[in-house]
C-alpha cells in the first residue's frame, strides 16, 4: 500500500452539518479516519470552509443553460461575522477529532504509519481579519495552509465561477490586503493555496510569493475547459516554482464537457493525472481528492478506495517510485520548502 497525503477534503463541513465524529465510519460521508486507514491516507488537509448557508445549497436553482454549456454565478461575499463564527465551530471539530500535523517531521511519522494526521487548512480567507490581526493566532492553533479565496469575492481576492466552457481569466487579482496576506504567510511559513483563484490572482501570487506555488485540488484545463482547472501556462508556472498540483476526483470537473450528472470513467481521471505529469513532470503532481466536497469518480468513490488510483496508473506503466512521489513524496518536499 502506498501512503497518501491528500491535499483537500471537506469532512469538517459534513460533520458540522450532520453531526457525528470523524473518528467513526459515517454512513453518508466519503472520508473519516476509518476510511483513511483503509485507503492508506496517512494525512490530509482538512478544510475549514464557511458556507453561505447552514444547509447544503442546491446550485441547480441558480444554473443557467447557455448555447454551449452552463453558468453558475459566483456566490456573494459572506455576511459580516459569519466567516469568523463558523470557522471557530469547524476548528473545534478538528481539535476534537483529529491529530494535528504541525511540522514536516509530524507528516513523516504519519507516512511511516505511526498515526493518521490532519493539516488545518482555511479554504477562503474570510476568517482572517483584513488587517491580518488574527493571522498569527490561527497559526498558533495549528493552521498551516490557507486558500486565499473560494468561488466568491472577499477582502483579499476573488474566486472563479463554476461554468462550462470557461477559463480562469474571469475576475480581478489580489487586493492590497491580499498582497499583505501572501507576504505574511511567507514570513510565517504558512502554505498559500491557489485553488479557486482567478488567473489574475494566481499571477499576482506567482510574482509575489517566495514559496513554491501550490494548488491543492484542481485538474487540467486542456482536458476539461472550466475556470476551476489550470491552463498549461499555469501548470508551467507551478512547475517552475518547484510547486505542485493536487488532482481532485470530482466527476464533473474532470469530465471532458464538465457534465453535471456525468458518469465519468476512471480512465478520464487517470488522463488528468497523466496530463499534469507529462506537462510538469511527476515531481509536481499530487492528490487532492475533495472528498465530502464533490461527487467523485466511482472507482475512487470514498477514501477507502484511493489505492485503486495507483493500481490504474501502474497498469499504464507508472513505476513504483513515481507512484510514491504522487502519493506523498511531493507533498513532503514542497511543505519542507514552505513550512517553518
Amino acid at each position: 500500500m502506498i501512503p497518501v497525503v491528500d491535499g483537500h477534503n471537506d469532512a469538517l463541513l459534513r460533520v458540522w452539518r450532520t453531526g457525528g465524529s470523524l473518528r467513526e465510519r459515517s454512513a453518508e460521508g466519503q472520508l473519516d479516519l476509518p476510511r483513511m486507514r483503509d485507503g492508506g491516507i496517512a494525512a490530509g488537509f482538512f478544510a475549514v470552509f464557511v458556507p453561505a448557508e447552514d444547509e447544503r445549497p442546491d446550485y441547480s436553482a441558480s444554473l443557467r443553460r447557455t448555447t454551449d454549456g452552463y453558468q453558475i454565478p459566483l456566490d456573494p461575499p459572506l455576511p459580516a461575522g459569519r466567516g469568523e463564527q463558523i470557522a471557530e465551530e469547524l476548528a473545534a471539530i478538528f481539535a476534537r477529532d483529529l491529530t494535528p500535523v504541525l511540522t514536516v517531521s509530524d507528516l513523516e511519522r504519519c507516512v511511516a504509519g505511526d498515526e493518521v494526521g490532519a493539516i488545518l487548512h482555511l479554504e477562503g480567507a474570510e476568517p482572517i481579519a483584513p488587517d491580518l490581526g488574527n493571522l498569527e493566532s490561527w497559526r498558533e492553533r495549528g493552521m498551516r495552509s490557507l486558500g486565499l479565496a473560494w468561488s466568491r469575492p472577499n477582502a483579499f481576492a476573488c474566486g472563479v465561477p463554476f461554468c462550462y466552457p470557461g477559463t480562469p481569466d474571469t475576475g480581478p487579482g489580489l487586493t492590497d490586503a491580499g498582497h499583505a496576506l501572501v507576504r505574511a504567510c511567507n514570513e510565517l511559513g504558512i502554505m498559500v493555496d491557489l485553488s479557486h483563484l482567478t488567473e489574475a490572482g494566481f499571477t499576482d501570487v506567482a510574482r509575489l510569493s517566495a514559496a513554491p506555488l501550490v494548488v491543492t485540488h484542481a485538474a487540467a484545463h486542456a482536458l476539461t475547459p472550466i475556470p476551476r482547472n489550470l491552463t498549461d501556462a499555469q501548470l508551467d508556472a507551478v512547475r517552475d516554482s518547484g510547486g505542485l498540483v493536487g488532482v481532485f476526483f470530482d466527476r464533473t470537473m474532470t469530465h471532458p464537457h464538465a457534465e453535471i450528472d456525468a458518469d465519468t470513467s476512471f480512465e478520464v481521471l487517470l488522463d488528468h493525472v497523466e496530463h499534469l505529469a507529462e506537462r510538469m513532470g511527476v515531481d509536481h503532481v499530487a492528490l487532492g481528492s475533495d472528498y465530502d466536497g464533490c461527487t467523485p469518480v466511482a472507482a475512487v468513490g470514498d477514501a477507502s478506495k484511493v489505492q485503486t488510483l495507483f493500481e490504474g496508473l501502474a497498469a499504464r506503466g507508472w513505476p513504483d517510485d513515481d507512484l510514491r512521489a504522487l502519493g506523498h513524496r511531493n507533498w513532503l518536499r514542497v511543505l519542507g520548502a514552505t513550512w517553518r
